[in-house]
C-alpha cells in the first residue's frame, strides 16, 4: 500500500485497506479539491442529485453514493467470507447486498486467491467440512498475476491470499459474513467472530466453470472487463491522448489509476481537472459529458459507471 501506491495512513503501523471513494455512513470520502473541498460525498449527492450521479441512479439510490472503491493489500490469507444479495439484505434490514470485483494490480509469484467451490456442494457437506476445520478443501483456488480480474457476485465464497495488491469495486455495503478464519487467535487467545448461521442463506453452493473474467487489452480505447447490474467496469490502456464522450451515459464515471499517470481534462480546457497517479481515483460527475485522458507514459485506468 505504501511502497507501490504511495498511500500512507499515519499513524497506522500497517495499512491493508484504503477506501478511496466511499459513501458508507460514518466512513465518507471527503472532496479533495475545488470549491467543494472538505465536503462529504453524500452531501454532494444530496445537493446535486442527478447532475452528480445520473438521474436514474439518483432515483434508485437516493442520497447514498452507490459504489465503494477500495485498494486492498493482503499480507496473509484473509478470512473466508461471503456477502448477501440485495434480496437477503433487504429482508434482514441491512441495506444493500454486496457484489464486487477485483482487479489485480500486482501479485507475488504463486500468489493465489479463493473463489467459489471446486464442485457442487450441499449445505450439509459444507457444514461438515466447516465443523471439522477442512473447509478450504472444498474451495476453488486460482493462481493470479497482475491484470487478472475476478467478479464476486453476492453469494460467492471468497478470500484473498498473501502477496496480492488489488483494486476493488463493490456495491455500497459494509456487510460481510465471515465463515472461516484459518483457526487464528489473537494475543489473548480469542478467535474472531464467525457468522455461520447468517451465511447459510447467502452462500451459492454451486461450482462454476469460469471464475476468472477474460478480456484482451487494447491501446487507447475501453475494453469491457465486467458488466453487472450493479456496475460496469472497463479497462483503458493509453499511451496518447484519448477523448471520452459520455453524452449518452446517464451516470457518474469513476477513473481508478492502476498503472502510470494521466491528466484528466474537461471539455478541452487547458486547466486540468486532476492529475491521477497509480493508487488514486477520481469521480467525474454525470453532468460532465467529455473528458480527455492525457497520459504521461503508458498508463492503465479502470473506468467504472452504472449503466
Amino acid at each position: 500500500m505504501k511502497k507501490v501506491l504511495g498511500i500512507d495512513y499515519n499513524p497506522l503501523p500497517n495499512c491493508g485497506e484504503a477506501w478511496v471513494i466511499s459513501g458508507v455512513e460514518d466512513n465518507p470520502t471527503i472532496v479533495a479539491n475545488g470549491f467543494l473541498e472538505d465536503n462529504e460525498l453524500n452531501e454532494l449527492v444530496e445537493v446535486y442529485m442527478g447532475d452528480l450521479v445520473g438521474d436514474e441512479n439518483y432515483n434508485r439510490f437516493g442520497n447514498e453514493f452507490p459504489l465503494l472503491i477500495k485498494f486492498i493489500d493482503a499480507a496473509d490469507y484473509l478470512s473466508i467470507q461471503v456477502h448477501p444479495d440485495d434480496e437477503l439484505a433487504a429482508a434482514r434490514g441491512i441495506g444493500n447486498g454486496k457484489s464486487e470485483m477485483w482487479y489485480i494490480i500486482s501479485a507475488d509469484d504463486n500468489a493465489e486467491l479463493i473463489t467459489g467451490f471446486k464442485r457442487d456442494t450441499t449445505e450439509e457437506e459444507y457444514l461438515h467440512f466447516l465443523e471439522n476445520k477442512k473447509l478450504p478443501e472444498l474451495l476453488n483456488r486460482e493462481k493470479v498475476k497482475a491484470g487478472d480480474v475476478f467478479y464476486m457476485p453476492a453469494g460467492r465464497v471468497h478470500a484473498l491470499g498473501p502477496g496480492i495488491l488489488l483494486a476493488e469495486i463493490q456495491q455500497t455495503s459494509d456487510t460481510t459474513y465471515r465463515i472461516y478464519d484459518w483457526d487464528r487467535v489473537d494475543d489473548k487467545g480469542n478467535s474472531r467472530e464467525l457468522h455461520t448461521e447468517e451465511a447459510l442463506d447467502a452462500i451459492d453452493f454451486k461450482a462454476h466453470d469460469d471464475y476468472r473474467s477474460e478480456y484482451t487489452e487494447k491501446k487507447n480505447g475501453s475494453v469491457s472487463v465486467v458488466k453487472s447490474p450493479y456496475f460496469t467496469t472497463n479497462l483503458i490502456v493509453v499511451d496518447k491522448t484519448l477523448a471520452k464522450d459520455y453524452t449518452e451515459l446517464d451516470s457518474f464515471v469513476i477513473y481508478i489509476c492502476v498503472e502510470g499517470k494521466v491528466d484528466l481534462v474537461h471539455d478541452g480546457e487547458e486547466e486540468k481537472i486532476v492529475s491521477l497517479k497509480k493508487g488514486e481515483a477520481a469521480l467525474i460527475p454525470a453532468a460532465i459529458d467529455r473528458i480527455d485522458l492525457i497520459p504521461s507514459s503508458l498508463s492503465k485506468v479502470l473506468e467504472v459507471f452504472i449503466n
